[in-house]
Parts: structure tokens; sequence; C-alpha cells
């Protein structure tokens, strides 16, 4: 959790150095608007009132002008300090927000739509630009730049010091109150673009399936009705946003008018004022009104950043709470145990580089193992098991019984509630992850191929610089030679998005070709031959096998002929190991894996 300091805070924090040198700027500003009245004001009364020669004033003159280029570097170096603010903090929060989502855990990876979160990762990011590219510059501006105008009025006029002191408050006031709703319509606005997002990036990826279903006129509807709500979010925002110009202009012009008046009556009517500090107070009061005015502007884009702003700190909240969520409370102990271990002297630790010289199949070790996604979801229960170097393990059960998420807890990818997994009698927590997942290869059902060469997705199993001759070793140890042969450019054909593609045997291949270059301590497969032909399923067991003569091997499997050559058998059912042993024990003495095996025989799958 990110605690009581939030994500804007902390960007604030880290743009301390550039508020400062805002704040001098700033300053420095003030002192140019209020010089350039003063020389201004001086400039007229000398020609237009004591009718005096050019040539006696050419020396304001050329003042005047050199306070109006200040002025002018001023303003743009505040805009400057913006655009840097808004650059390293948008760098900053992207940087995190993919770090979070890049080191995410599995139940959190498959939280929400992926649409959503590129959309904030993109579109929410960026809106925050107008928080540190025009609010704060506005609004550290205001908090100077009127108060040295107020003074400045008040010393020569104490009537309009008096009238701007008490109209400027309405300006705040209205700001206030527009900015909560703008807030409210904003992050509004970025909820329902996220969801555009998630339906838009959904329906693209399983076009072919809405076709096929005959689904896609219901989900182009769907799409419609997102685009509509995000148009009525975005014209709520704009529907503020006009009033608060209308407001603004208004409060301004009535202000201003209020001022102008008096000061026509106090030179006209009473004969109280000179004109020299009436024509001053008068070109001082329009750039102390504007400075509100511009302010309330940036207040209402500041506050729609704002929105954008709390979305990235809700998705990296809910990245910290997922994780939170994985120990779960039952696990406390264990996470104390952890945080414990994590402290211990790296002496001590099999860390990344003790952990690398290790090459031969460790041992596994489950002690009192409970997992849950979430509160009153499915519950994983497999209690003490140990899994010896090398041993070829298998994993059964029914469908929604567990063993694909056994299998991510073995992996690593998931972390227990509470118990804890060793390795080699040391727990997987002390082991550096980078180091683990090097030693470890996990075949899934539907590998991932990358848009590259042929080759290139089968070196990238190796983790490191590879030749084409360990490429081609390696693809040959997997039964993919022949299908490189077929290749129009062999090795160098561009395969995945945008490539040829590949059938679901030629995928299962190529991670087996990964893990050859890899040679991995631990290997994982989740049902490595479902829905493959009889030979490609010969090709890949024997592959398999090879690979296996190395390594602890555990296996999720449903077909008998692929799990009852393996040294143990666990048999899972509705989260609970039930049993486990030799494919004869279990036969011997639980009657539900008779039953699997059983059925398997009358369909022909044994």
């Amino acid at each position: 959790m990110r605690g009581k300091s939030s994500l804007l805070a902390e960007q604030m924090s880290a743009q301390r150095k550039r508020l400062i040198l805002l704040g001098f700027t700033s300053l420095a500003l003030g002192a140019a608007i209020t010089g350039q009245a003063v020389l201004l004001a001086e400039a007229v009364e000398r020609i237009f009132v004591q009718r005096s020669s050019l040539a006696s004033v050419s020396g304001i003159l050329s003042a005047l002008l050199g306070v109006m280029a200040a002025r002018t570097l001023l303003a743009y170096g505040n805009g400057r300090i913006g655009l840097q603010m808004a650059s390293s903090a948008k760098t900053s929060m992207r940087a995190e927000v993919l770090r979070k989502l890049s080191n995410a855990s599995m139940q959190m990876s498959l939280r929400g739509q992926t649409g959503g979160k590129v959309s904030v990762a993109l579109d929410a990011v960026d809106e925050a630009d107008g928080y540190f590219s025009q609010y704060m510059p506005r609004m550290m501006e205001a908090a100077i730049i009127p108060v040295l105008i107020l003074i400045m009025v008040f010393t020569q006029h104490m009537n309009s010091g008096w009238i701007m002191l008490v109209t400027a408050p309405f300006i705040p006031i209205f700001m206030i109150l527009v900015g909560l709703q703008t807030k409210n319509k904003s992050e509004e606005k970025y909820a329902q673009l996220a969801k555009l997002s998630g339906t838009f990036l959904d329906s693209l990826q399983g076009l072919v399936s809405l076709k096929l279903f005959g689904r896609a006129r219901r989900q182009q509807q769907e799409i419609e009705r997102s685009s509509l709500g995000y148009r009525d979010a975005t014209m709520g925002i704009l529907r503020i946003a006009f009033t608060n110009t209308f407001m603004l202009e208004s409060i301004v012009m009535l202000s201003i008018g209020i001022v102008a008046l008096e000061l026509a009556l106090q030179l006209l009517v009473f004969k109280s004022l000179s004109f020299h500090k009436a024509f001053l107070i008068l070109l001082l009061v329009p750039e102390f009104y504007s400075l509100l005015k511009n302010t309330g502007t940036a207040f209402h884009g500041g506050r729609t950043s704002m929105g954008a702003i709390r979305k990235v700190e809700e998705l990296l909240a809910d990245s910290s709470e997922a994780v939170a969520l994985t120990y779960g409370q039952a696990g406390r102990g264990n996470t104390d145990k952890m945080q414990q271990s994590e402290q211990t002297d790296s002496a001590d630790r099999p860390g990344s580089a003790d952990w690398r010289t290790i090459r031969t199949p460790p041992s596994i070790e489950l002690r009192d193992v409970r997992f849950r996604y979430a509160p009153d979801s499915f519950k994983l229960a497999v209690g003490s098991i140990s899994f010896g170097a090398g041993e070829q393990i298998a994993i059964v059960g029914r469908s929604g019984s567990g063993k694909t998420t056994l299998l991510h807890l073995l992996a690593g990818l998931l972390k227990p509630t509470s118990g804890e997994v060793l390795i080699n009698g040391r727990p997987r927590a002390q082991i550096d992850e980078a180091a683990w997942f090097d030693h470890v290869s996990y075949i899934t059902q539907h590998p991932y191929i990358f848009a590259g060469t042929f080759a290139e997705n089968i070196a990238i199993g190796a983790g490191r610089e590879v030749s084409r001759g360990e490429v081609v070793e390696a693809a040959q140890a997997a039964g993919l030679a022949a299908v490189a042969d077929e290749l129009e450019l062999g090795y160098d054909t561009p395969v995945g998005e945008g490539g040829r593609g590949l059938s679901g045997g030629e995928k299962q291949r190529l991670a087996l070709a990964r893990a050859f270059l890899k040679r991995p301590a631990v290997i994982l497969f989740d049902e490595p031959t479902v829905g493959l032909d009889l030979h490609t399923e010969r090709v890949l067991q024997r592959s398999i096998a090879e690979l296996a003569s190395s390594a602890t091997m555990i296996t999720v499997a449903h077909r008998l002929y692929t799990i009852r050559h393996a040294d143990r058998i666990l048999y899972m059912d509705d989260g609970v190991l039930l049993d486990s042993g030799s494919h004869e024990e279990l036969l011997a003495r639980l009657p539900k894996y008779v039953e699997m095996v059983n059925a398997q025989w009358k369909g022909g799958y044994a």
C-alpha cells in the first residue's frame, strides 16, 4: 500500500528544486510586471500631461523596453520549468506503472482488461501533463504576483486596494466549487475511456470468434455504447469549462469596472487623485485580475489532470493490494518470515551468485501450502509434500481441481497465502527471483510466439547470446528441423504477428526448443500434448523425455499414457491433494483415480 503519501505528493516532493526555482522566477516576474506598469505610467505622465520632449523620456522608454523583454523571458522561463516538471513526472509515473504491471503477480495480471491498463499507462499519464506544465506555474504565480500588485495598489490608493481585496476571493471560491465537480467528471471520463479501450481491444483480439458465433453486431453495439459514454463524459467536462470561463470573465469584468468607476469618481468628481496614480492603478488592476482568471482556467485543467492522476494511483494501489492479498492475513506470519529472511546477511542466503552455480536438478518441498486468489474464491490446500531431485511428477484431476494453480505455485508465479515452498531445503523467498527463473522452463498449452524470426523465437529461451549453430541444434532436438527446412527463409523466416503462423504442434516444439537451449533444472508442463495429432505427440514425448533426463519435471496432464510412467502422480480434487503415489499405487487405493483411468480406456485415450 502507498500509505498516506499520495502519488501526487510523491511527484511534487521529487520536483522540490524546480518548485523553488519556479518561486524565484515568479517573484522576478511579479517585479517585472509592477515595474512595467510604473515605467509606462511615468512615460505617459511625462509625454501627455507634462508635455516633455521625447528625448527627455528616452531613458524611461529604454528601461520600459528592457523590463518588457525581461517579463517575456521570465514568463517563458516559467513555462519551460513547467514543461520540465511535466516531462519528469510523466516519465516517473509511466515507469512506475510499467514496473508495477511487469512485476505484478499472476492474479493481478488477470484482473481487469488489458485495454484499460494500456489506457491508464498512456492516456491518463499524458493527461497529467497539465497539472505540472500549466497548473503549478499558474498557482505559483497567483501566490506571489497578485500579492505584490496588491501591496503596490495599497501604497497608491487605499480604496482601490480594498475593492480588489474584497472582490478577489470570489474567484478562488468559484474555482474550488467548479474544481470539485471537474475532478469527479474527470474520473468518470477516464473510467469510460478505460472501458472503451478494454472493450475495443477485446473485440479486436476475439474478432474471429465473434464472427463465428454471430456476436459481431452485438459487440459493435457495445463499443458504440462505450464510445457514447466517453463522449458524454468528455462533453460534461467541456460544459464545466465553458461555464467556468464565462463566470470568471463576468467576475473579472465586474471587478475591474468597480475599480475603474471608483477611480473616475476620485479623479474627475472629487479631484482627490492625480492622473499618474489613477493610470498606474488602472494598469495594475487588469494584471491582477488576469492572473487570477488564468489561475482559474489552469485550476480547471489541474483538476482534470488530478482525475487522471487518481486513475494512475488506483492502478498502482490495485497492484499493491493484489500483492498483499497474495500473502493474506492468514499468512501474515509467513510474510514476516519472508521479510526477516530478506534482511538476513547475504552471505547466509542462496543469492543469485550461489544459485547460478547449481546445475543439478533441485529438490522441491511444499510445507503446509495454502492459496486463495481472493476472499470467498477458490481455495487450494495441498498440505506438505516433497519432490526429489530429478523426479518425474504428474498432476491429474478433474477440470477446476487446482492443477494449474499448483503448477503456478511451484513455478513461483504465485506466492502461497500460507506455508512456504523450499528449494533444496531453503525457502524460495531467499532465492533471487531472476536467478530462480534462469533455471525454470514453464511450457504452457499455448506458448507465445513473438513477432520476429524463427531463430529469434528459439533463441529467446536462452537468456543470453547464442550462435546459429546452437539454435539449429536446439531445433533438431525438439523435432523442428523439418519445419525450418520447409520455411521460405529457413530460420530467418518472420513468424508471429505479421509473419508466418505456426500450428499448435509447431508452437509446442518451438517452446521445447527454447527449453533445450536453456537446459533448465526444473521443467513444468501444462497439458503439453493437448489437441495434437498422434505423430506430433510422439515427437514431443521423445523430446520431453530427453529434456527431462537432467531435470526435475512436473507435468499437468489428463491422458494416461503421458503420466503412468511418472515417478509419482498427484491426484487433485476441488483444490485438495487427495493422494499421491505411482500409477499402480493409486489404482489400488484411490477410487476416483480408477474412475478416471477407466473413463480414458473407454474413450480410447489411454
